[in-house]
């Protein structure tokens, strides 16, 4: 045992102390106080008040919070929206609750009522006549909660790391922000928000090995939704034309500093639209959202800034190849044989399965993507590795299809949909026959799916945008894992 874990054993036996002599004594856990104003609405009403002017105002509050420091009679106490002081006057308070509010340690919760005031320092405070503890803190918060040692330890007591980190919680009520804007957004564009399984019969929507389950009273296997792409567009064949979820997937991949089990996407789509009408839609909603958060469309992200304010950069597939590999020919993209040997120059394992398509897309995710730092739409994705996106008119070869990017990630994945039911039947069975030679990745036929189909989508461009890389992106964080409140773990040992 550390001496660290030794000091913490000493001083939880305290509380534990203390708290025993309140049960004794009366109720541990009260629960009759009525806070009747948060810290930050106080500072916005009576914060421009001089001392002079709340004297005479006379003006009472009651307040709770957790207590972060004692200052000589001041205690800082904090809640959801910030922090207030609270003035202790041991001659103006009754023995007894003054040798209550002594007692007080640093994390417990506890409530105060009294009028507000302001010190020489310019600060308010509320000076109290009344006082309860709410809430014994058994366990005393850390005196440091950074470093590198102690990352671990933020994501697994998340609850710990809101309370000591201003940081963390502002990312966070950035990350509620972002979403808010984003179903504002939606709904003010005429989108109807729906809810889509997620426990499926057939996973579907993308390609990704999704986490199986059993359903017992029916006896039969489901699987965790990868995406809720399929039965959206089944939406859009019933008539809701405008259709958006902001949803939970789950995709059983490893973990990385962009991957985690489950995450959160927004997927919406649209009738008698295309995908150049979507890379339209994503500019003015991304800048948007930076223009609300951060009053800029310059965005900050790991030491390098972005221009949302500019016309995003669009170029295809092909043309991002040659672009950032000079010693690749543009003839070489058109034959197997001379792009497999490129790849393979490279070191990407290419598989004696793979097409023309899937090795232009293998070498385009070892020597583009990272490459991709200012906002960019990659279009005409190959037809091989796109199964459900519509072809191009001009080259079948590939597809009316985008992802975007942005610091070398990508973001959103949109196309015009493929509304051919019977072009969709093949392509299920391509992907059927991938998924029998090995690739777990593949796509299962979905025969509902296809029946759907068969009684006519219309004309339709859809799109998912991965909300946790958004806000990685717009509060500057480095890994998936400090914007997720409760990252995936492994158990402690």
């Amino acid at each position: 045992m550390t001496d660290q874990q030794q000091d913490d054993n000493r001083l939880i036996a305290v509380r534990r102390e203390k708290l025993a002599n309140i049960r004794e004594n009366g109720v541990a856990y009260p629960n009759q106080f009525r806070r009747d104003v948060l810290a930050a609405e106080l500072q916005d009403r009576l914060g421009d008040k001089s001392k002079e002017e709340l004297e005479s105002l006379n003006q009472r509050a009651s307040v709770a919070g957790r207590v972060m420091a004692r200052r000589g009679p001041f205690i800082v106490i904090q809640d959801m929206s910030g922090r207030i002081q609270l003035y202790v006057d041991k001659k103006g308070l009754p023995e007894e609750l003054a040798a209550q509010i002594k007692a007080w340690d640093i994390g417990d919760i506890v409530g105060g009522e009294g009028p507000v005031h302001k010190s020489g320092k310019g600060d308010l405070y509320v000076y109290l006549d009344h006082a309860l503890l709410l809430t014994k803190a058994l366990r005393p918060l850390p005196e440091k909660w950074h470093g590198l040692s102690d990352q671990e330890q933020r994501y697994r007591q998340r609850y710990i790391d809101l309370i000591v980190n201003e940081a963390t919680r502002d990312t966070f009520i950035l990350r509620s922000r972002i979403i808010e804007y984003i179903r504002r957004y939606f709904v003010d564009a005429g989108f109807l928000e729906v809810e889509t399984p997620m426990m499926q019969v057939i996973p579907g929507g993308a390609a990704a090995k999704p986490f199986v389950t059993h359903h017992k009273a029916l006896d039969m296997a489901l699987y965790l939704r990868i995406a809720p792409e399929l039965y959206l567009k089944r939406l859009v064949v019933g008539g809701f034309e405008k259709v958006f979820e902001i949803n939970r997937n789950f995709r059983n991949e490893g973990l990385s500093t962009r991957h985690n089990p489950e995450f959160t996407m927004i997927e919406f789509y649209e009738a008698y639209v295309d995908y150049h009408h979507l890379m339209d839609r994503t500019e003015e909603l991304l800048r948007g959202i930076a223009i609300d958060l951060l009053g800029s469309t310059q965005v900050a992200y790991q030491g390098e800034t972005y221009d949302f304010g500019r016309p995003f950069a669009r170029m295809t597939v092909r043309e991002s190849i040659l672009k950032f590999n000079p010693d690749i020919a543009p003839g070489d993209l058109d034959d197997l044989d001379a792009a497999t040997a490129h790849a393979q120059r490279l070191a990407i394992d290419i598989k004696p399965t793979y097409g023309l398509g899937k090795v232009q897309i293998e070498i385009f995710e070892k020597t583009v993507e990272h490459e991709l730092k200012d906002p960019t739409f990659i279009t005409a994705y190959p037809t091989e590795v796109s199964p459900l996106a519509r072809r191009n008119d001009d080259d079948p070869s590939v597809t009316d299809r985008f992802e975007f990017f942005v610091g070398g990630r990508e973001v959103a994945n949109g196309f015009s949909e493929l509304n051919d039911p019977e072009d969709q039947a093949e392509r299920f069975r391509r992907q059927v026959e991938e998924k029998e030679a090995g690739d777990d990745e593949a796509m299962h036929f979905d025969a509902d799916y296809v029946r759907a189909l068969e009684h006519g989508l219309p004309p339709t461009a859809g799109e998912g945008i991965g909300v946790d890389r958004l806000v990685m992106l717009f509060t500057d964080a480095p890994s998936i894992r400090d914007v997720l409140l409760f990252p995936h773990m492994r158990p402690e040992a």
